[in-house]
């Protein structure tokens, strides 16, 4: 069957379309990574211990671990589908609304004490629009910023995708921090917990406003795809984008996430040096998304993709065996993967957009991109973990190196796509 699309050229306002997403990103993390932080405290209020309603410990487990992870891949493929079908705005308004009134839940979520069994089933309801949203949020976003870039900025672009994650990621660590260090341990266990997420959604009605703003990039299509066609037409492409990410969204979460904690467990450094390890690193990982853009839009995605998936092959071993229980040794292997980590985060939204045509690229990007990071990143600290109680801890840095590996046959085989025209 035929359609007619319309090539369109880049929005006249590129940077206001870089704000608009990039706002709008840093909001939506900014809510996910809060239930992150403060999960303890939501824990003992929400799922009691030695509560007599078996219900309760099962809840709590599939909620804190499962729920958010399990939604992102449904999130991608419906939300990419409305991307695809009723442009990239309209999607970008729903996920940052589906996340302020997620989080808007989790603040207002009742306790087990006042409710019972009622409280975990709310909170698990607010885990799964969560999920949903950051999902959703990922096809949407990436789609809207590559195609919002002029000529020769699409790295660029691309790389604000990391940069504006990173700084949600940042303060809700720093929110959390704050909090925690000023007020009363029976003041952050009554109500001091909920107060992130309150803001967190009137933060997402500020990001929901900046997005009123945006243009619209998508063409006008006279035919609208359905919700699979993007897996059912492009199915080569579809398992390009799981391989393109696997490696990368292992290393990601292994290093943006679970690096203190491995520090902890394996060396025992003092768990606030290893968070504040982590703060630093993450604020210089941000710094270098820009430059992983650009010099990606000169040179080529290819380069930077290998230096990326051969790095850590050759590299994920030593750095991880280099932590010795120091400041100064776990400070150095988390920036060295950080740098390491910038050949494909910096370009990942860029590579995943110019592998989809434009009438089905958002849930092209959005389901095999989020089932791949729910399978890979979202499994990190856990095989971690596996593999520390197994008594085989020095296994999990070669898990990571040969998975990037892998990905790096994946990239050695892609077409570079830099310099080509973008369909719109």
């Amino acid at each position: 069957m035929t359609e007619t699309i319309t090539t369109s050229a880049p929005p006249r306002h590129p940077v206001r379309q870089l704000m608009a997403a990039s706002v709008g990103n840093a909001v939506e993390w900014y809510d996910w990574y809060a239930y992150t932080f403060l999960a303890t405290y939501i824990a003992d209020q929400v799922f009691p211990k030695g509560a007599d309603n078996s219900l309760v410990p099962l809840l709590a487990t599939f909620a804190v671990f499962a729920v958010g992870f399990f939604m992102r891949p449904v999130g991608g493929l419906v939300m990419g589908a409305v991307a695809d079908r009723h442009g990239r705005r309209a999607a970008l308004t729903v996920t940052i609304l589906l996340m302020g009134g997620s989080s808007l839940l989790v603040g207002i979520t009742p306790t087990y004490a006042s409710v019972g069994v009622l409280a975990p089933v709310i909170l698990v309801l607010a885990r799964l629009l969560q999920g949903l949203s950051v999902g959703g949020e990922f096809a949407a976003s990436t789609t809207f910023l590559v195609e919002s870039a002029g000529p020769g900025r699409r790295g660029l672009f691309s790389s604000f995708q990391y940069v504006s994650t990173s700084i949600g990621q940042l303060i809700a660590s720093g929110v959390a921090a704050l909090l925690v260090g000023t007020l009363a341990e029976g003041q952050m266990d009554g109500w001091g917990w909920r107060v992130p997420f309150l803001a967190g959604a009137v933060l997402s009605l500020v990001g929901f406003w900046i997005r009123q703003g945006a243009q619209e990039t998508r063409s006008e299509v006279h035919e609208r795809p359905g919700l699979f066609d993007a897996l059912k037409q492009y199915p080569r492409q579809s398992l390009l984008i799981c391989g393109i990410t696997a490696g990368g969204t292992l290393a990601y979460y292994t290093w943006t996430s679970y690096l203190p904690t491995y520090a902890e467990l394996n060396t025992g450094i003092d768990k606030s040096q290893a968070l504040t390890v982590g703060t630093i690193s993450l604020a210089f990982f941000a710094a270098l998304q820009p430059v992983g853009g650009m010099i990606s839009d000169r040179f080529g995605r290819k380069p930077l993709l290998l230096f990326f998936g051969l790095g850590f092959a050759l590299l994920s071993v030593p750095l991880l065996h280099l932590i010795s229980g120091s400041f100064g040794s776990l400070l150095f292997a988390q920036c060295a993967g950080m740098v390491l980590l910038t050949g494909f985060t910096s370009i990942s939204a860029a590579v995943n957009a110019e592998v989809f045509p434009a009438r089905v690229r958002a849930a092209g990007i959005g389901f095999p991109y989020s089932l791949t990071v729910a399978l890979f990143g979202g499994t990190a600290p856990y095989m971690g973990t596996l593999f520390k109680d197994l008594g085989h801890s020095g296994l999990f840095p070669w898990y990571v190196a040969v998975l990037c590996l892998l990905s790096s046959v994946v990239y050695l085989r892609l077409p570079e796509s830099a310099h080509r025209e973008l369909e719109r």
